[in-house]
């Protein structure tokens, strides 16, 4: 399990770990395509931010499906990279996506935790969540896995 204080928020992360974490999230190009920044980085927990954009809806106006799924990916990838050690990277393995709600804010954020981290898998949580006129709704779940890779 993680390793959270009592009142269940993440621990800080070593500056290290963080700026690893944030120089992976800068060369990511999908991440950059979506317009998507990296607003927090904690140990075994990571979100991500990404503004509305009409270039990311589809036919009914919505955020795609597939851009706040990437987001929530993403957020699940690099909290599991803060669990990993320097020689290692991460890949998703495996996820599954619940969408609750349509895809209608101003702006999203995406919660990624590790739920157990392990030598080669590592289970994660995500959350995306709509932010519209300050209130922030939970619009999908995910669950996911991630391989621990060489880094090369």
């Amino acid at each position: 399990m993680t390793s959270t204080p009592e009142d269940g928020r993440a621990e800080p992360v070593r500056s290290d770990i963080e700026e690893r974490v944030r120089s992976s999230f800068a060369r990511q190009r999908m991440m950059q395509t979506l317009g998507a920044s990296l607003t927090a980085v904690r140990s075994g927990e990571v979100e991500i931010e990404l503004p509305f954009r009409d270039e990311l809806t589809q036919q009914h106006g919505y955020l795609h499906a597939a851009a706040i799924t990437a987001i929530v990916d993403s957020a699940c990838g690099y909290a599991a990279l803060t669990r990993m050690p320097p020689e290692m990277e991460v890949l998703s393995v495996e996820f599954k996506v619940n969408l609750l709600a349509p895809g209608v804010g101003d702006r999203f954020v995406a919660v990624g935790k590790v739920v157990r981290s392990g030598r080669t898998l590592t289970v994660c949580s995500g959350e995306g969540y709509a932010i519209r006129n300050g209130e922030r709704k939970l619009i999908c779940v995910m669950q996911a896995t991630m391989i621990a890779a060489r880094s090369d």
